[in-house]
């Protein structure tokens, strides 16, 4: 009996490519040398800056390379991994996001010609293995130790590798200024690893040089009611009261229903709720404390209530500068005010109200813990102050790092052409294709130098025309 063929069935959605082999894996390769390409020019201290337009209207200028890869609108399956890659970079280090991108698609690019010559990708991954085992081993002799250093010396070692960070970014002009403070920020956490205890502040207006650190926490002043300003700004020694309720005259209409036999019984029912609302305050104003913040509401009557009793309070305290002044001075957040002992208080040496441009801020400082840092960013437009951001943090997360891992090494290209020049000389050494698939690896980590390189080769030569007398040093101000 002859058997019958059963029909195909092809469950794929129309237009799904189904390409294979050799020329899928070339494909792979070319989608992700072309997303290296647009972020290629922003490496280095001479690096561009990119300017992105989404469909929502927002622009943002950029040479951060996580935040580039983030806002394009990538499609290519294989070109993702790139993205994937470079918010690994941004999450676990924070800087190098550019430089891991090029990196891959730099070894990818290497490996092209292989792969079009009919080489199978298990060998080259195999020898890309050995080359990068080879490198780790390599950086780790070469690196240098913080270990055992005084304070100082660990200090102006940190502030280096932070200038390093920053000197590619749009605030390098003041990256010795912004450095020492980042030192400073990241040595007030201590070994804490929240992130959000070192908060970031934008307030538009002024220079960098405004720019200022906060021993403690600063947040903008919240929403405020009648009778604020009739509160004392500057304490000495207070103690604060952290709340989670709403301390505002509210109808319970909505929460139960009441019914009454006899109208002269509402009144009752209205003196009822005045009588809690003033329990709840008088019990904060017993409790000794001198600054009440709350992450709900403080209305009117409780705003000048506590302002006759030189009382400050701030209601519609975010959650995250709430948290960050429970760390820094002790205290607790309570979801109630009765029985408020004073465990729960917190203290700081001195608490004021300053205006910084045109905004107004609130700053804890000389707190007990010491284990909060408050960064306040001044600039010009607000595109600006973002970058400014963005690069602060990558030079957080880099001393961060350095102080985890207690192990630094040079910068600029140098360590990628000393690994380069070491796996040159271990090449030589194997027999067989591993030897070409090996010096792919190492020709592939002078990318990064490569291209630095390449931006300031005219100014270098004209460097060194002067050097040997050749050109005068009037010269070099004509450099583009």
């Amino acid at each position: 009996m002859a058997s019958m063929m059963q029909p195909q069935i092809i469950l794929l959605k129309e237009g799904t490519d189904t390409s294979q082999g050799r020329a899928q894996v070339v494909s792979n390769i070319n989608a992700c040398t072309s997303v290296a390409d647009m972020v290629r020019t922003t490496l280095g201290p001479r690096g561009m800056d990119k300017l992105i337009h989404d469909d929502k209207g927002g622009t943002t200028i950029s040479n951060d390379g996580a935040t580039i890869m983030r806002l394009l609108e990538i499609v290519h399956p294989a070109a993702k991994i790139l993205v994937d890659i470079a918010k690994s970079q941004d999450s676990e280090v924070g800087d190098g996001t550019t430089t891991v991108v090029l990196l891959a698609a730099e070894f990818l690019k290497e490996a092209k010609p292989y792969i079009e010559d009919g080489v199978h990708p298990h060998s080259l991954i195999r020898s890309y293995r050995t080359a990068g085992h080879l490198a780790i081993e390599k950086v780790k002799e070469l690196a240098t130790s913080i270990e055992g250093k005084s304070l100082e010396e660990k200090k102006s070692l940190l502030a280096k590798c932070a200038a390093t960070t920053l000197s590619s970014k749009l605030i390098g002009g003041e990256k010795e200024f912004f450095a020492s403070m980042v030192v400073d920020a990241v040595l007030a956490i201590s070994n804490d690893d929240r992130l959000n205890l070192l908060g970031i502040k934008k307030v538009p207006g002024g220079t960098m040089r405004d720019s200022f650190l906060v021993n403690g926490v600063a947040f903008k002043k919240t929403f405020s009611y009648a009778g604020f300003e009739q509160q004392p700004k500057k304490f000495l020694s207070p103690k604060i009261l952290l709340l989670n309720i709403e301390l505002e005259l509210k109808s319970e209409k909505e929460n139960a229903e009441i019914r009454l036999s006899d109208p002269l019984q509402y009144q009752s029912i209205v003196d009822a709720e005045w009588n809690i609302i003033y329990d709840k305050l008088d019990k904060c104003v017993k409790s000794g404390a001198k600054i009440v913040l709350s992450r709900l509401a403080i209305g009117d009557l409780a705003t000048q209530y506590f302002a006759d009793r030189d009382i400050f309070c701030a209601g519609r305290v975010a959650e995250e500068d709430l948290q960050r002044v429970a760390a820094a001075t002790g205290g607790t957040v309570q979801t109630s005010v009765n029985n408020v002992i004073d465990e729960v208080l917190g203290s700081c040496e001195v608490f004021e109200e300053r205006q910084v441009g045109n905004e107004r801020f609130n700053i804890f400082s000389g707190c007990p813990s010491g284990q909060t840092a408050t960064i306040v960013l001044r600039g010009g437009a607000d595109q600006f102050i973002e970058e400014a951001e963005r690069s602060l943090h990558d030079a957080i997360m880099i001393v961060r790092r350095a102080l985890k891992n207690s192990t630094v090494v040079p910068g600029g290209g140098a360590i990628d052409m000393e690994i380069s020049k070491y796996l040159r000389q271990h090449a030589r050494t194997i027999a067989g294709k591993s030897q070409f698939f090996v010096n792919s690896f190492a020709k592939a980590l002078e990318v990064c130098p490569f291209l630095c390189c390449e931006i300031t080769k005219l100014h270098f030569i004209l460097n060194c025309y002067v050097s040997f007398g050749v050109v005068d040093g009037w010269m070099l101000s004509t450099r583009p």
